[in-house]
Order: structure tokens, then C-alpha cells, then sequence
């Protein structure tokens, strides 16, 4: 089953695409949750961090590196940001295509919150 970054990457669901290669494809996040958010997934369908395999290693490292590029150009690579992969239920992700979020343009606080 196609997913929902399946679909942006094709072209078949609109989408503010900021970069796209051959690997992977960087998009705006419809919700953000700072003044930057962007999520930079593989172009070929990879359901969780635990389903990626030894011929992967390419796009995995393409996803930082891109990350790293849109930082600088988002200009909030010098003040920080934060990069973040979910992965399955407990990890809080909910499309199952490996994404990277991107998040900067403010302080972002604690990782976690503690109880």
C-alpha cells in the first residue's frame, strides 16, 4: 500500500517541496510544530528505522546530509535545530515511511517531557 509520502513524492498529492533527488524528497510539514519544520523521507518506501537494511546506508546518510543543507539554507543552522526520526507506536510515529523531521527557528526546549 502506497503511503501518504508515497503519494507527495509522485506528484499525486500536493506538496511544498523544498528539495527532491533521486534518494529522497524534503517537503514542509502541513502541521508544523516550529517556525521550521520539514520532514525529509526516502524516496523509495522504507516503513520503520527497523526495517532498514545494509543497501539503505546510502539514503540513510543522504537524509542528514540534506538535513544539514536545508538548515543552513533555512538560515538556522547556527543557532541550532533538532532532527528527529520516530519509529513504531511507543516512538510516537504515525506515518509508517521513515521520515526525518527537521525543526528549528526557536528554542525547542526539553526532548522529553519528564513525569
Amino acid at each position: 500500500m502506497s503511503t501518504i509520502f508515497s503519494k507527495i513524492i509522485a506528484g499525486e498529492i500536493p506538496a511544498d517541496i523544498v528539495y527532491q533527488d533521486e534518494l529522497v524528497t524534503a517537503f514542509r510539514d502541513i502541521n508544523p510544530q516550529a517556525p521550521t519544520h520539514i520532514l525529509i523521507v526516502p524516496n523509495k518506501e522504507i516503513a520503520t528505522v527497523n526495517d532498514l537494511a545494509a543497501e539503505d546506508e546510502q539514503v540513510a546518510g543522504r537524509l542528514l546530509l540534506v538535513a544539514k543543507k536545508l538548515a543552513a539554507q533555512e538560515g538556522i543552522a547556527e543557532d541550532g535545530y533538532r532532527l528527529m526520526i520516530n519509529c513504531n507506536q511507543h516512538g510516537g510515529q504515525e506515518v509508517f515511511h521513515v521520515h526525518l523531521h527537521l525543526l528549528g527557528g526557536r528554542p525547542l526546549g526539553p526532548m522529553l517531557m519528564r513525569r
